[in-house]
């Protein structure tokens, strides 16, 4: 029974391995594919196919040795068998789930700092069992974990984030002054002795961090190389910048592209290479020790462990890169991540997913003013030269079109990709234990800070996007060491059946995320949105925003109705449902405002006037908005707070005020969908009719609360609903006569 028990947990961990990989790529795509996609150097199946065969280069160029203990994190001969298999299900249980959950808040962590945490949580529980079994202190536990290793590895983590973004700022900022944004317009020797640097490096990291215990260089040729590093790279940058020039003056190929693709390569390798320990390492492991258990005779309470590598044959590391590559291709939640990268550091101002906070804000103020008082010390004149560097080519794109542009250029893309390549480099050389995730995205962000793509409109947003994936990290320690320790002390307590249930609610958990990520992301492809203006000129503008005026009204009759509705019936989820979908087209309309710096610059000369249309069209539309928040708010807060619900007759007049409303947004909805703008007038004719039905609404609750009412708040709201509806009404008649007013002047 005692040898079923494990061979279970070794299929189970099997199982687990397998969804670790998939999850782990999902998340370390990011590392690899950011400065590809950014920039846009080649097409995006490119860019996979390239990736792909690094990752399969890697897993297949791997030696094979996974290590157990991560370098020293526990001591497995101070653990029996059974305790072992205990922290190995703890630590898979606990990396799917940490990583599914970043993976679908698109925020990229770090797989080698989530498992060597997974295994010291893990481990550290155990051993206090182990410790308060034999009536032994807590001083003991130094003789089971390696408290100066983990120490180490919480430095790095730090080391990491300052050094790249340092490191990756100061390089873009000296790469930009000597090639400026124009960096098609300089002499070739400028771009070959850049590709020798970059190539040079991209070269040694493949080397060092993607190849240091391949079978492909002899030990002679790797010894060579570390021994005189200096010779190697002095060689590499000559024949690489010779290199360079010859492709770049001869066979016209744009030697910053090659530099992309190469690194791309180079990172998807060390990734596979380098990584695969941190999938399937613990598995493997386990298996191992199961085997030499099993050939023992001995129980696995008494058979103590060996601290001996784990060597993984040929075959399952062909199989594990297949798993690798198929995810690449196919998740969903991988590109998500890589999104929020690529977001962080683009170029242009756009839609920004991060909410500035306290410190992001208290942060570009002193770096606004750091920045005012070096430009105060430096001359002049060479102030304006450095800002000259810095000027971008002006080509009018019209916003709703910017995410097919670039979110960076060849130079910054280039520099990622270098620069993450050297700091990897050099820190595996000198068994610095830097994380590649954190390393990749610190440099990127970096070299934005440094390409000034972090400006006065954008920078409070990205800096509290940086903020939280940081604060990201340091969570994903802290609760990789919590949540393992947690299952370990479960499953030393259940058994097996606790495993089985811990298996359950995993596998529910990861199937609940992907069911909600695929639902959420077929949602986003269905939702209608408001689009923003292309046109340049009056009759396309009207033409053009008569789509979103239909969609805003026919949005604006349901959040109205929901509202109504749940407030009639003390519904707090309809009422919550309003709340969101106004709290949406509020968005959707201020976007628009934002767009209207984009729209005047597309006028052509003949169209101008279309601005003032469009401005006016668009503030109606905000008062609506507005009038619709508060309906919205004041309703969920009065149900929320479990006030009185509302008496008959005020219920009565809402409805058939609802019910207008009804009427009149479908009739006004179907007139712009049919581009029928003369019926336009008669609507505008009945307006003090429609108006004067809601005054009629508001002086009979005046008499009703002279006469019988008792409910202040009741009162309060049932003033404030129809006032609003009111001021609602209005804003749409304004809407209205604008369109009527440039129909009838000839406009159109």
């Amino acid at each position: 029974m005692g040898e079923n028990i494990y061979l279970f947990m070794i299929i189970a961990l099997a199982v687990l391995a397998i969804t670790d990989l998939v999850v782990g790529v999902s998340n370390d795509a990011v590392n690899f594919l950011n400065s590809a996609i950014g920039s846009k150097a080649i097409s995006f199946k490119t860019i996979m196919i390239v990736a792909s065969v690094g990752i399969a280069f890697g897993a297949m160029s791997s030696s094979g040795m996974m290590e157990v203990a991560r370098k020293g994190i526990f001591n497995p001969s101070e653990f029996v068998f059974a305790e072992i298999m205990i922290i190995f299900m703890a630590v898979m249980i606990t990396d799917i789930l940490l990583l599914d959950f970043f993976n679908t808040l698109g925020m990229p962590t770090s797989t080698t700092v989530s498992i060597v945490f997974e295994l010291l949580g893990a481990a550290v529980a155990i051993s206090l069992v182990k410790i308060s079994s034999s009536g032994g202190g807590f001083s003991e536990l130094s003789n089971y974990i390696n408290t100066e290793k983990a120490t180490e590895i919480i430095l790095g983590i730090l080391l990491s984030v300052v050094v790249a973004f340092t490191i990756g700022a100061l390089i873009q900022f000296v790469s930009r002054i000597l090639i400026s944004f124009k960096f098609n317009e300089r002499p070739k020797w400028v771009g070959a002795l850049f590709g020798g640097f970059a190539i040079t490096s991209i070269i040694y990291f493949i080397i060092v961090k993607g190849l240091k215990s391949a079978s492909i260089f002899s030990p002679e040729i790797l010894g060579y190389i570390g021994e005189n590093p200096e010779i190697f790279l002095l060689g590499n940058f000559v024949i690489w910048t010779l290199f360079s020039w010859l492709v770049s003056s001869f066979f016209k190929i744009n030697i910053y592209t090659l530099i992309i693709v190469l690194g791309t390569f180079a990172l998807a390798m060390a990734f596979a290479g380098n990584d695969l320990v941190n999938f399937i390492g613990v598995p493997l492991a386990a298996l191992e020790w199961f085997n030499s258990w099993s050939a023992s005779g001995v129980e696995a309470a008494n058979y103590t462990m060996e601290n001996q590598p784990v060597r993984t044959p040929t075959l399952l590391l062909l199989a594990s890169g297949v798993i690798m590559v198929i995810t690449l291709w196919f998740s969903s939640k991988a590109k998500n991540v890589v999104k929020t990268s690529v977001d962080l550091s683009r170029q242009d101002e756009g839609d920004e997913r991060f909410q500035p906070n306290f410190l992001s804000r208290q942060i570009v103020k002193l770096t606004i003013q750091a920045s005012e008082n070096l430009g105060e010390i430096l001359p002049k004149s060479l102030v304006a030269k450095i800002d000259s560097c810095f000027e971008k080519p002006y080509t009018y794109i019209p916003k709703s079109r910017v995410q097919d542009l670039p979110a960076f250029d060849l130079v910054r893309a280039a520099v990622n990709l270098m620069v993450a390549s050297v700091l990897i480099s050099i820190a595996t050389s000198m068994k610095l234990p830097l994380s590649t995730t954190y390393v990749t995205f610190m440099v990127a962000m970096g070299t934005s800070l440094a390409d000034r793509a972090w400006g006065p409109e954008s920078a409070v947003y990205r800096v509290a996007g940086v903020l939280n994936v940081i604060g990201g990290w340091f969570f994903t320690a802290i609760s990789a060491f919590t949540a393992a320790a947690i299952i370990a002390y479960i499953i030393h307590l259940g058994g097996i059946w606790a495993i089985g249930v811990l298996l359950v609610i995993a596998f529910l958990l990861i199937g609940r995320n992907y069911l909600s990520h695929n639902k959420k992301m077929k949602e986003t492809k269905l939702e209608e949105k408001l689009q923003k203006s292309e046109s340049n000129s009056i009759i396309e503008l009207i033409e053009e925003s008569s789509s979103n005026v239909s969609l805003t009204i026919n949005r604006a009759n349901k959040i109205y109705t929901q509202a109504i509705d749940g407030l009639s019936k003390h519904d707090i989820d309809r009422l919550k449902k309003s709340k969101k979908g106004i709290a949406k087209l509020n968005n959707e309309v201020e976007d628009l405002r934002g767009n209207i710096f984009y729209f005047i610059k597309n006028l052509d000369d003949s169209s101008v006037g279309a601005s003032n249309f469009y401005i006016t069209a668009l503030s109606y539309l905000q008062d609506m908005t507005q009038s619709l928040e508060y309906i919205s708010k004041a309703s969920y807060k009065h149900v929320n707070n479990n006030h009185k619900k509302l008496r008959f007759n005020q219920i009565k007049d809402l409805k058939e005020t609802d019910l207008f409303i009804d009427e009149l947004f479908t009739e006004i909805k179907t007139i712009f969908d049919t581009k029928a703008y003369d019926q336009l007038t008669e609507i505008i004719i009945n307006k003090d009719q429609l108006l004067h039905t809601l005054d009629q609404k508001i002086t009979k609750q005046i008499e009703r609360t002279r006469a019988d009412e008792s409910s202040p708040k009741n009162t309060a709201l049932y003033f404030s609903l129809l006032l609003e509806t009111k001021d609602l009404l209005k804003a749409t008649m304004s809407l209205l006569e604008t369109y009527d007013g440039h129909v009838n002047a000839g406009s159109i």
